[in-house]
């Protein structure tokens, strides 16, 4: 299992090097671990997409730090 942290890393460094398309990488990797039935994996890409979207929206930090 991952921690926060460990995520939090993962998805800065998605959303540093892909930017915004990080999010459609994540989407296509949620889609076809499902339709290979990987349910849990398919949700850890799930929450690492949403780490990426409070990035991409200013909510949360590189660091990890919730913004408001």
């Amino acid at each position: 299992m991952m921690t926060d942290h460990e995520l939090n890393l993962l998805a800065a460094y998605m959303f540093d090097t892909h930017g915004p398309k990080a999010l459609q990488y994540a989407d296509t990797a949620v889609d076809e671990l499902e339709q290979i039935g990987e349910r849990t994996r398919a949700e850890a890409w799930r929450s690492l997409r949403r780490v990426v979207v409070d990035m991409i929206e200013g909510r949360r930090s590189r660091d990890g730090e919730v913004l408001h």
